[in-house]
């Protein structure tokens, strides 16, 4: 009887562990044993892209926050409600112009959604922003050429408008509704405990006037950066390891091939195969020289930018599962209508 209580207590301790520091501390020392050099390079890769995306991160929340204490979160809800297809509209060309890689983007949607704004145009700027930005528009015209760098911001606004409208078309779906996670649920800080709405006839934009208010901004920002710190630290690290042992050389020259299976099969690698947007011009552009498929070469451009694994992991972290499988499912088709569209355009008019 001893040992069986000792046992359900040792389960119920463990229930009580941070998963995502669990896994973070296990990569490390997996990291540590197998291959001492890379865990400092792992270290500083994961410090450097946290420090770089730090103060997106505390703005977003910070903003968030403030708009749920004042009562501005629902009345933003009806403004974007009430224009939702220019909603969609500015969400996706203000994505393709803004500056952020795929994980980069997730802490700037979860204060888009704790701040009332609906999810259909929260996800076309999700989808569009990390295809494409101003500066990496720049430096893909030089090597892949106008004509394909054109075609990828075309389609990274498409697929971003097309996304929005859809979950909009849906968006009374029992599925769809309450699209963000619990954040609290997974928070282990005793800040976290607090109520997580506050009834909001008006707006009260001094609410630091009202202890309520202010204990509800300071916990929900709290908890809010602390978990999203943790994920997208658990995301980069997984990130620094794949860059490592699966460089871009590798995976171009298995998809370096002009065959029927090329297109299908950049767009199923690139999701795990995870190449930053920057690091995979050069490469892939010497993959085209020497006979790749163009239409493969973006097809694995956008499924690595939407889909790969350390983009997943931060979307997971943030979304309900149905919310996640439909961002997944869109990202691949979406990925492999483009590249057969480009494919198929270069064939009749080249």
């Amino acid at each position: 009887m001893v040992f069986l209580t000792e046992t359900i207590n040792i389960k119920s301790h463990f229930k009580k562990l941070d998963k995502v520091i669990v896994s973070i501390i296990t990569a490390l020392i997996v990291i540590a044993v197998l291959d001492p050099n890379q865990l400092t390079e792992s270290i500083m890769f994961t410090g450097g892209a946290l420090k770089e995306i730090f103060i997106f991160l505390l703005a977003s929340v910070s903003l968030a926050s403030f708009a749920k204490a004042t009562g501005l979160d629902q009345q933003i809800s009806m403004v974007f409600s009430g224009h939702p297809f220019k909603a969609i509209i500015v969400a996706s060309l203000f994505g393709a112009l803004s500056p952020f890689c795929s994980c980069g983007v997730v802490p700037i949607i979860a204060g888009l959604l704790m701040a009332g704004v609906p999810l259909a145009p929260v996800m076309a700027f999700c989808f569009a922003s990390p295809l494409m930005d101003p500066s990496m528009f720049l430096l893909m015209v030089p090597v892949f050429g106008l004509e394909f760098t054109l075609a990828k911001l075309i389609f990274a606004i498409i697929i971003a408008i097309t996304a929005g409208l859809g979950l909009h078309h849906f968006r009374d779906h029992p599925l769809l509704s309450s699209p963000l996670r619990d954040l609290k649920a997974s928070c282990c800080i005793s800040s976290c405990s607090s109520t997580t709405t506050i009834e909001n006839k008006v707006i009260v934009w001094q609410f630091w006037k009202d202890k309520t208010r202010t204990s509800f901004f300071w916990n929900e920002g709290i908890s809010s950066t602390w978990f999203l710190l943790r994920w997208l630290a658990l995301a980069f690290l997984i990130e620094s390891v794949m860059t490592t042992y699966i460089p871009a050389e590798t995976i171009g020259g298995w998809l370096g091939v002009d065959a029927w299976w090329a297109i299908p099969s950049s767009v199923i690698l690139g999701v795990p195969a995870y190449l930053n947007g920057y690091a995979a011009i050069p490469t892939l552009s010497g993959l085209m020289e020497l006979g790749m498929l163009p239409g493969a070469v973006m097809g694995f451009i956008i499924a690595g930018g939407i889909s790969s694994i350390p983009a997943a992991m931060a979307v997971y972290a943030l979304v309900k599962k149905p919310i996640f499988l439909v961002y997944i499912m869109w990202g691949l088709s979406s990925s492999l209508a483009s590249a057969y569209l480009f494919h198929f355009y270069l064939g009749f008019f080249a």
